[in-house]
C-alpha cells in the first residue's frame, strides 16, 4: 500500500518533468510553449464564458422554482408503475443538467438511505453511467463555435436515459 500512495504521489510530478526533459531533448522552448498553451486556454474559456453564465443562471432557476418537486409529484404514479425509487428522480433529472446539484443531491441520497442499500448503489451507479450533458455540449460546441447541433442533445438525452434505466435494472439484479 505503501508503494501505491508514493507512486500516486509522484505520479505528475514525474510527467511534468518527463515533459521538461524531453522538450528540451528536442530542443522547444518549453516555457515559451507552456505560456503560448496557457494564453490559448484563456482565449478558450473567455469564448465559452457567456454559454457557461447562462447555463448556470438556468440551473439555478430550476432548482429554486420547485419545478424538480412538481415533476415528482406528478411522475410518482408512473415511477411505481415500473418500479423505479421515487428518491432517485431529482437526480435523473438533475444529472443531466448539473455536475455540482447532481453531486449535492447524491451525497444527500447517500446521507439518508446509506451508501451500501440499493437507493444508493443505484444513486452512485447512476453518477457513473451518465454524464452533465447540457454543460458538455455547451462548454464543446460553443468553443468549437457550432451553432447547429441536429441530434447532439437527443443522442445525449437517449444515452443518460439508457444508463438511468440500465443503473436501476442491474442494481436491483446484483443487489
Amino acid at each position: 500500500m505503501k508503494i501505491i500512495n508514493f507512486l500516486s504521489s509522484v505520479a505528475m510530478p514525474m510527467v511534468i518533468l518527463f515533459i521538461v526533459i524531453y522538450g528540451v531533448k528536442e530542443k522547444n522552448k518549453v516555457f515559451d510553449t507552456f505560456l503560448d498553451g496557457a494564453k490559448e486556454g484563456i482565449k478558450t474559456t473567455l469564448s465559452i464564458l457567456p454559454t457557461l453564465i447562462g447555463l448556470f443562471l438556468a440551473i439555478g432557476a430550476l432548482r429554486s422554482s420547485g419545478i424538480l418537486e412538481l415533476i415528482m409529484k406528478i411522475s410518482s404514479p408512473i415511477l411505481e408503475i415500473i418500479n423505479f425509487p421515487k428518491e432517485l428522480m431529482p437526480l435523473s433529472i438533475l444529472r443531466p443538467i448539473s455536475g455540482s446539484g447532481s453531486i449535492a443531491i447524491a451525497t444527500d441520497i447517500m446521507k439518508n438511505y446509506g451508501v451500501d442499500s440499493l437507493i444508493g448503489n443505484i444513486a452512485s451507479t447512476i453518477m457513473g453511467s451518465t454524464e452533465t450533458t447540457l454543460y458538455t455540449i455547451a462548454v464543446y460546441t460553443s468553443c468549437i463555435k457550432i451553432k447547429k447541433t441536429r441530434y447532439i442533445l437527443l443522442a445525449a438525452l437517449v444515452a443518460d436515459i439508457t444508463g438511468i434505466i440500465a443503473s436501476n435494472i442491474i442494481c436491483k439484479i446484483i443487489y
